[in-house]
This record gives C-alpha cells, sequence and structure tokens, in this order.
C-alpha cells in the first residue's frame, strides 16, 4: 500500500453505519429508486458516516451508485461475491482497506428451500481490514453479516442450529481480530432478538459489546407480542418509543412496507399517511447491531480504549416522490470515541463512568485461560444437545431422500418395461415415458441432495460438534466458568 494513503493521524471518533437494503432483484419493490436513494441520503448527511455495512445489497450495480454518490467520504468499497446469487454484503470505508476477504457459512440453509433462498445467495461474514491511522493498533477489523433468517419461532425453529453456528463462527472471527489488538466492529443484520440465545453466545464468545444495550440497558428483548418481552410486564411501546429508545429496526409502524396492502396501495396512488408518533407499536423489534470491541486478548499490544458515544435508529426517512420507506429495515448507527492509551491502563476498570451518556467497550480477559470458555458447562451441554437433534432430521432426511432415489430408479425401469410391452406409439406408452422421465429426474435431485449436501452439511456438524466439546474441556480444565464467578460475586 502506497504510504501516501496512509492517515497520518488517527480519528478521536469513528461513525458507524450499518443497513439492510432490501435489494433482491426482481422482487424488491423499487430496488433501484430506493438505493440510489440510500446512497443520496448517505452523501448528504451532516455527519457522515466513516465506515458503512451494507446487506442484501444484490447487484453490483446498485453498490456502483451508492458507491459513486458517497465516493467523497467514502472513497475506499468492497462489493462481495459469494454463493450462486450473490452475498448481497458491501463495506465502504472513509479509509484505505488492507485486506478482505468473503468467509462462508459452513451452515446455511438447504437447497430444497429454494423459495427461502438463503442456501443460494451464500450468506457469510464480509472481513475488511480498514487502517484508520500510522499507529500499530489503529486497524479497524469490520465484519459484515447476514444471519440465517428465522422462519419458525424458538426454539421450535428448524434453523436455530444454522444460526447457533453462524454466531458462532462470527464471535470467532471476531475473536480473532480483538487478538491482534485491534478495534472489531461487528454489523449487519443478524436476524435475533436481544433475548435471543445466538446474541448472548456472540457476546460472551467474542471480547465485544452491542451498542444499543451499552447506552440502552432496559431497552425491549424483542417486539411487544413476543413472550420474552411479555414476561417484562411492559406497557406496549408507542412507534417513536420504539425509535428512541428500543431501537428497532424491522416491522416498525413507520415503516412502510409493514403496512397494510390497502394503505399500501394508497400510497403508491400519492395518497400519503402520517403515522402518529404515539400510535401503539407491538410489533417493531431489533434485528439489527452493531457490535464493538478493542481487544483484549493481546496485553503485548495494549489497544486503545474506546466508549460507545450514541447510537441511534437510521435512514428513518421515506423516498421524496415515491413516499415509501428506503428499506423494509431501518439502518443502525453509532458514534464511537477514542480514549487515549496513556490515559487508562490495559487492565483498568471496565466501565468509564465519568462520562454519562458513554459506555466501555473495554473487556480485560486476562484471567481467562481458554478463550472459547465464556459459557458455562450446561450452556455449551445446550448447544450440544441442539446439534444432535437437527444431526438426527438430517440423517433421517438423508435415508429418506436415498430412499427416494432406489424407488425411482425401479419405477422408470418398470415403466421402460412397460413401454417395451405396450409399444411406443399408444398414449400409454407416451404416458409411461413421460412419467418415468419426471419420476427418475425427481429421484436424482433428491439422490443427489441427499449423498452430497446431506453429508457435507453432516460433516460440518461434527466440526461444529468438536468445537463446542472442545471449548468445554477447556473450561473445565480451567476451573470455575465465567458465568459462575459472577453468580458468586
Amino acid at each position: 500500500m502506497p504510504s501516501s494513503i496512509v492517515p497520518s493521524e488517527a480519528p478521536s471518533h469513528i461513525r458507524i453505519f450499518s443497513l439492510n437494503c432490501w435489494g433482491l432483484k426482481f422482487l424488491s419493490k423499487y430496488r433501484h429508486e430506493r438505493l440510489s436513494e440510500i446512497g443520496r441520503q448517505l452523501a448528504l448527511a451532516s455527519s457522515p458516516p466513516e465506515i458503512v455495512g451494507l446487506q442484501e445489497c444484490w447487484t453490483q450495480q446498485d453498490y456502483e451508485s451508492i458507491h459513486e454518490q458517497t465516493r467523497h467520504i467514502l472513497p475506499y468499497g468492497k462489493f462481495y461475491f459469494g454463493g450462486i446469487f450473490g452475498a448481497g454484503l458491501a463495506i465502504l470505508s472513509r479509509w484505505p482497506i488492507e485486506e478482505s476477504s468473503m468467509f462462508g457459512y459452513p451452515l446455511n440453509g438447504r437447497p430444497t428451500a429454494f423459495f427461502r433462498g438463503d442456501w443460494f445467495v451464500g450468506k457469510g461474514v464480509a472481513c475488511a481490514r480498514i487502517r484508520f491511522g500510522p499507529g500499530t493498533a489503529d486497524v479497524a477489523e469490520v465484519f459484515c453479516t447476514h444471519l440465517h433468517a428465522p422462519y419458525e419461532r424458538e426454539p421450535n425453529d428448524s434453523y436455530l442450529c444454522h444460526r447457533t453456528a453462524q454466531a458462532w463462527e462470527i464471535s470467532k472471527l471476531m475473536r480473532g481480530a480483538a487478538e491482534r489488538g485491534h478495534l472489531v466492529i461487528g454489523l449487519g443484520d443478524f436476524n435475533m432478538l436481544p433475548s435471543s440465545f445466538a446474541h448472548r453466545l456472540i457476546t460472551a464468545q467474542s471480547p465485544v459489546r452491542d451498542v444499543w444495550r451499552e447506552l440502552h440497558p432496559d431497552s425491549s428483548v424483542g417486539a411487544a407480542i413476543d413472550a420474552v418481552e411479555r414476561a417484562r410486564n411492559r406497557p406496549i411501546p408507542s412507534a417513536e418509543y420504539n425509535l428512541l429508545e428500543n431501537g428497532a429496526t424491522c416491522d416498525g409502524a413507520y415503516n412502510t412496507w409493514r403496512w397494510s396492502k390497502a394503505h399500501r396501495k394508497e400510497l403508491d396512488k400519492g395518497q400519503d399517511r402520517a403515522v402518529d408518533k404515539d400510535v401503539p407499536d407491538p410489533r417493531a423489534k431489533r434485528l439489527d447491531y452493531i457490535f464493538v470491541g478493542d481487544g483484549g486478548y493481546a496485553p503485548k499490544f495494549p489497544p486503545p480504549r474506546w466508549s460507545v458515544e450514541s447510537a441511534n435508529v437510521g435512514m428513518t426517512q421515506r423516498h421524496p416522490t415515491l413516499r415509501c420507506s428506503l428499506s423494509d429495515h431501518f439502518a443502525v448507527e453509532a458514534v464511537i470515541a477514542r480514549t487515549p492509551s496513556d490515559e487508562t491502563a490495559f487492565t483498568s476498570e471496565v466501565h468509564d463512568l465519568s462520562a454519562p451518556n458513554s459506555a466501555s467497550l473495554h473487556k480485560p480477559t486476562s484471567s481467562q485461560l481458554a478463550p472459547n470458555a465464556g459459557l458455562s458447562p450446561e450452556t455449551y451441554d445446550h448447544i450440544t444437545d441442539m446439534i444432535h437433534t437437527y444431526v438426527r432430521r438430517e440423517r433421517s432426511q438423508r435415508r429418506w431422500r436415498l430412499i427416494h432415489f432406489l424407488v425411482s430408479l425401479v419405477v422408470s425401469i418398470g415403466c421402460m418395461v412397460g413401454v417395451w410391452w405396450v409399444g411406443s406409439r399408444t398414449y400409454i406408452g407416451f404416458i409411461l415415458i413421460l412419467v418415468s422421465t419426471l419420476n427418475f429426474g425427481a429421484g436424482i435431485l433428491d439422490g443427489l441432495i441427499g449423498g452430497l449436501f446431506v453429508s457435507s452439511e453432516l460433516r460440518a456438524l461434527k466440526e461444529f460438534e468438536w468445537e463446542v466439546r472442545n471449548a468445554r474441556s477447556l473450561l473445565l480444565a480451567a476451573g470455575e466458568s465465567p458465568e459462575q464467578k459472577k453468580k458468586d460475586k
């Protein structure tokens, strides 16, 4: 990298922005118009972001449109390729990107669920190493992701094992960046509630903090209609409260794509509707996150201390002519502030209470002998049970798919024999040939899925189980778990 583009001075603040753009080609309404406006709004921001992570930006054309409009504030960028139809991930930066990679999740949906598309889009983690200053530790490792969507409610979600494995993988990546003494920024649409198992796994397995929870520790843990939130016995929040206090980025009353079909049709006809800020908003929830950490496993390279200065829900404005929301999600934004390293020791107190509106991100872990051992043995057992449940399902699926392949082979041979007897010139022969072709095609497809895809998935599950069991063994070897130590205090 030419020395001329290396920043001569590190910033004292970094503005971070993350948005699911809902840019599905052919499927998302007004895709090009909305994403172009997203780029324009970023370019016009009075306090422009310096690191941007985008999800569901599926076409390079839309990415180029956003990048071109924001080039004066975000000159560096990367559009990530992955899967059959793309990864949908992009990272933009004010500072140079030194390295970049696309990490595909080993577990990510099923090809048979083509109507959901998770397997085909190759979900994973877009990784970028960004140099924001001349110092050794003046590096941010950015991880932009979009976890598997929840199609059922936990704990009965058949994709829960997928999302847990994905949370485990991104936590490993972020922990590795922390061990290198770099600033860690994880952002994206995690498709999880703040109370979910995946959320707890990420914050326990890697030295990062959810910036919204740091500033709003009493914010909602789900939508008001969810059981976990109802258990808190809180009143149904208003639309404004969900934005300002709960950080709701999805399914809120302000988002036009969550309006009823009748109201959306009125909007298409130019009949605008105003949303009362005090209207009850029971379905809004937070699915989009920014996680930040500043090391903790590399005392050899004490990193600077960073604190969360502000966090807010952004990109809530509508398209100026279409009057629709710019995406079916709102953005999450954060500003982190740097404290000079010579003012605070690396092993100093976790929380900086001198700033009432900020929260320290540093999490000392010098006493933690095993980096993976951030959970209790019971939690690791829970993950192992989850893996075993899913393995039983997949083995059953493989067995039935292979049986279907063998049956289809027998049926096709039977149809060919039938054609031999009745002749191919009659309509019966035509029907037998058609049945044989369609049946054998379906059997071949099921055989490939059962013999190749399911087998590959089972091997990935074995790797995941080994890592979990190994982490549990390290924890037991190290003694009392971190969770138990907290209880003892």
